[in-house]
């Protein structure tokens, strides 16, 4: 009896790929002539219209005279300017990120003796079935900590007696305590495949019902769970400015089609997972970081223009780092001029980067953020402005911080799973049809041959 080898690809494999490729492979011209909107946009890169919502309000453009004008970004959590949230928590020095979740499930800021509850309500869940760590997080370690992240998820369904119950109470209970749970579900998991894959000393801290969400991050991640003012106030920061964009972007969306089959909580948050793990969503600021540690090798002086465009050329030009042809950081599906998190968030950048004496990296993020939308402009026909988006900068945060690699999309999840779970709700209570968009066949009927006739 042969042993199957599951890690290799076989030969007959690639032969059956290459008849999946030529047999799958649709005519790009067929998009235009059926008129379908690929990606579910319009040509000129506007989504399509496919649902309501009073979450988030996204503004990239104004109505002048009729006619709509590029402005720069502006993001609404329920109506209230994310720029206006986080002066006002600043103002009063304290932490931000538990007000917004309050703010994004319930619809409106809460009241001192009302956000004191939530914020009790959060550290009373924060807590693991009993030998939850043990069973289930520290079997199969693995590097891609989001997948271990969908799987405790997934998991937790069979802890929870009232699983399937779709009421609006029992929902709300569900995704509080994710949102309170997801910390120590990625950090554990990512301490899991630091021992057990590169033999570092394990450790598995508490949590303290004394701090915030992102004091508590970095209290379970780090040996002596030490940390400063300056990097938890900023590592809450990046969590606000994550905790939701609109319900188009890819994995609010699938939040919202998987909810709207009717499934369970857990069902409906890993997918979402799922979806933000990609490249082309959640890890984009991972490649972010990459490319600059590859510009910093390539580039002799960080002040010299001249010889840092001629670098984001190679790299539009498939020359250079992952020979992509992309400035990874700049440009965003909705906005054009400007993308008000990351405004936001390098406004407070560089106060970490002097904590953490390195300001002449952030000097080299600030000049790369101003030349190239001009070398992207020269190079390449683009219908709307080129600014760096949230992704630009909070990789380089994330790593003034010492966080991990492995950790940087599974932050992302930490804040993005509050506005998953606001528009989980939302889709719950408005709407009672199964999202199916059409797909129209372009293939031709073929008279089927018997099998001895083939």
């Amino acid at each position: 009896m042969s042993v199957r080898n599951y890690s290799s690809i076989s030969d007959k494999i690639y032969e059956l790929s290459d008849k999946s490729i030529k047999n799958s492979s649709i005519d790009p011209t067929l998009y235009t002539v059926h008129e379908v909107k690929r990606g579910l946009r319009d040509l000129d890169g506007k989504g399509v219209v496919t649902g309501l919502t009073e979450i988030s309000t996204i503004l990239s453009s104004k109505n002048i005279n009729g006619e709509y004008v590029p402005c720069d970004g502006e993001l609404y959590y329920r109506g209230i300017n994310v720029r206006d949230l986080v002066n006002g928590f600043e103002s009063d020095n304290r932490f931000g990120f538990e007000e917004t979740v309050y703010l994004l499930l319930f619809g409106e800021l809460p009241n001192q003796s009302e956000l004191s509850e939530f914020n009790d309500m959060l550290n009373g869940y924060r807590t693991l079935p009993t030998n939850f760590v043990r069973d289930v997080i520290m079997k199969a370690p693995n590097p891609d900590i989001m997948n271990s992240l969908a799987r405790s998820v997934l998991t937790l369904y069979s802890y929870d007696k009232n699983a399937n119950d779709l009421s609006i109470p029992n929902n709300l209970r569900q995704c509080i305590q994710l949102i309170a749970n997801f910390p120590l579900l990625a950090v554990y998991a990512y301490n899991s495949y630091r021992h057990f894959t590169k033999g570092k000393s394990l450790y598995i801290h508490r949590p303290s019902a004394s701090l915030s969400t992102a004091e508590n991050i970095l209290r379970i991640l780090r040996p002596d769970k030490s940390f400063t003012e300056l990097e938890a106030k900023l590592l809450d920061l990046a969590l606000v400015l994550h905790a939701e964009h609109g319900g188009g972007n890819n994995s609010t969306f699938t939040t919202h089609v998987v909810t709207s089959s009717g499934t369970d909580t857990y069902s409906s948050i890993a997918a979402s997972l799922c979806s933000l793990k990609g490249p082309k969503h959640g890890g984009a600021n991972i490649k972010v970081k990459l490319m600059f540690d590859d510009i910093k090798k390539n580039i002799s002086d960080w002040t010299d223009d001249s010889e840092i465009s001629a670098y984001l050329e190679k790299l539009l030009n498939k020359e250079a780092f992952d020979r992509s042809g992309l400035i990874y950081g700049m440009g965003h599906a909705v906005y054009s001029l400007s993308d008000p998190r990351s405004d936001i968030l390098k406004e407070h950048v560089g106060l970490l980067s002097k904590e953490k004496n390195r300001t002449k990296e952030f000097e080299l993020y600030t000049k790369i953020a101003e030349l190239a939308p001009l070398v992207i402009a020269k190079k390449r026909k683009i219908y709307k402005g080129v600014s760096a988006n949230i992704d630009f900068y909070s990789g380089f945060v994330y790593s003034m911080l010492d966080l991990p690699e492995e950790l940087y999309t599974p932050i992302f999840a930490i804040a993005r799973v509050a506005g998953w779970s606001a528009h989980r709700i939302e889709e719950i209570i408005n709407s009672n049809k199964i999202i199916r968009p059409a797909y129209k066949s372009v293939s031709t009927h073929i008279d089927y041959i018997p099998l001895n006739k083939r």
